[in-house]
């Protein structure tokens, strides 16, 4: 019991802990820096434009990134495979939009009645917070400065995968498309999971999509699992969904391995 109480522990660190640095080749992107007044504090965007942004006059959907940094965090990888698979057309053109963090078990986690939870991440329900600006001032700003479209997608794994879920149950109407891996499901007593039912009572009527997947973290696929089984029974028709349970998947390979087939579904031409 006391080996499994430990791996348990060590699984949980790792999804609340800063993420792995890779060496991914950073492309060209702009960046600029945007007042939080929900946060009370700055905070670094990075935005990666498709090839053919500056010969066209097109809108482009935009896919937010909530871990979105450069240096120890997904950006570049993300806007690499982007790059890629806009290259060999199995995606339209699209516009990357990372926020970088500077409090990532803050801004990511929202809120918890389980006090053990602080052991691995503040219970300040910052997400809440963190969320409100992307909706309330960073939407906007990217609106200025760049040519969107209405169509928004939110990308992320993890306590970042975590932010997606809650932002899918709690604000839907935010964002279009949902793309989560390995989801820290865990966080306050598996809340959202439990109270699947309730929090889709009121879903919106605007079509939805939503991908998730699940490593073999037993803390994580675990709840993964019984989303995946609520949803097939109760899933509203406007809400097209798929889970990729992914058991040979580690919690940090798990993102680098399904990224491809996650945005091809939701983006895919």
């Amino acid at each position: 019991m006391k080996l499994l109480f430990l791996f348990s522990i060590i699984l949980i660190l790792t999804s609340c802990a800063t993420k792995v640095q890779y060496n991914d080749p950073v492309p060209i992107h702009d960046t600029f820096t945007l007042n939080a007044p929900q946060i009370g504090e700055d905070r670094v965007i990075n935005v990666w434009l498709p090839p053919n942004y500056d010969s066209t006059k097109d809108k482009f959907p935009v896919l937010y990134m909530a871990d979105g940094g450069v240096v120890m965090e997904d950006f570049p990888h993300i806007a690499n495979t982007l790059a890629k698979l806009i290259e060999i057309d199995s995606l339209p053109p699209l516009i990357l939009v990372g926020i970088e963090n500077t409090e990532r078990r803050r801004d990511l986690t929202g809120f918890s009645e389980n006090m053990k939870d602080s052991i691995y991440c503040p219970l300040s329900d910052g997400a809440k917070d963190f969320r409100a600006f992307i909706t309330n001032e960073l939407f906007d700003e990217i609106g200025e400065k760049y040519r969107v479209s209405d169509k928004r997608g939110l990308i992320g794994e993890s306590l970042s995968g975590l932010f997606v879920m809650e932002t899918f149950f709690l604000q839907p109407e935010a964002f279009d498309i949902y793309i989560a891996m390995d989801p820290s499901l865990w966080w306050n007593d598996n809340y959202l999971v439990k109270n699947t039912e309730k929090l889709m009572s009121d879903f919106p009527d605007r079509p939805k999509k939503l991908w998730f997947a699940g490593s073999d973290a037993p803390d994580i696929s675990k709840f993964t699992n019984q989303l995946e089984d609520k949803l097939q029974n109760m899933a509203p028709k406007n809400l097209k969904w798929t889970y990729s349970d992914e058991p040979k998947e580690k919690h940090h390979t798990i993102f680098r391995a399904t990224k491809e087939k996650a945005l091809i579904w939701s983006y895919g031409n």
